[in-house]
């Protein structure tokens, strides 16, 4: 065998070798960019996903508070109603006494009048004051209560991932 056939062989057997090289390689690259792809679309896949699990809760919480927000509209304006009608109630209560006033024989029945008066006035100051407290405190946790249940839900939801 002579050097040139030699080398001719040599040759082809380099050329054999780095196609074969270039094969693999471009084969191994075209499965990692697959490979990559599949990952890529897996994570996209997940960041979606999230996002609109967050608009969904985003959404929940603005109805929470718009719901919030009407029931402590209602129950303020419940809450002045019963204030006007008990104001309304003892302006009559007093209209009466000063009536009746203007009609006592003697300064004992006057006084007397005055002072039941008083007491009477007295009593319902404090039973009203009750009244208006405890609803105070009902409409409070009624307002609350859609906003807290969202803090759970957020609670329960985001403490898992954390």
């Amino acid at each position: 065998m002579n050097a040139k056939t030699k080398v001719t062989e040599m040759a082809a057997t380099v050329s054999e070798a780095v196609s074969a090289g270039a094969a693999e390689g471009m084969a191994a690259t075209k499965e990692g960019l697959e490979k990559s792809q599949v990952q890529m679309k897996e994570g996209m896949d997940k960041v979606m996903k999230g996002a609109e699990d967050l608009m969904a809760f985003g959404q929940g919480n603005v109805e929470a508070f718009v719901k919030s927000s009407q029931i402590w509209a209602a129950g303020v304006q419940d809450l002045s109603k019963h204030v006007a009608a008990t104001a309304q109630s003892t302006f009559e209560e007093t209209l009466a006494t000063f009536k009746a006033l203007t009609s006592v024989r003697s300064f004992k029945d006057a006084f007397d009048l005055q002072a039941s008066y008083a007491r009477a006035s007295m009593e319902k100051a404090m039973a009203e004051t009750g009244k208006l407290t405890d609803a105070s405190f009902k409409l409070a946790e009624q307002a609350a209560a859609p906003i807290t249940a969202r803090v759970t839900l957020a609670v329960e939801k985001f403490g898992k991932a954390g």
